[in-house]
């Protein structure tokens, strides 16, 4: 039978103490991504954010001039 004396930090029963002992929690890196993707991920953001300003530029402009 599991002692419940263990401190605020321990697992609350013997569930939880087997998927941390044994399953382990997941490692986070932080969410750094490797130089490529994040090169990808500007150049795709940015040509839709820029398409997108540029759509509205000549959007107006075109109504500005009929």
């Amino acid at each position: 039978m599991p002692s419940h004396d263990e401190g605020p930090n321990e697992p609350f029963n013997d569930a939880t103490k087997h998927l941390n002992k044994i399953e382990g929690y997941p490692i986070s890196k932080g969410g750094n991504l490797p130089l490529p993707i994040k090169i990808i991920g500007y150049i795709m953001f940015g040509g839709i954010f820029g398409g997108t300003a540029l759509l509205i530029l000549i959007s107006l402009i075109i109504k500005i001039f009929n």
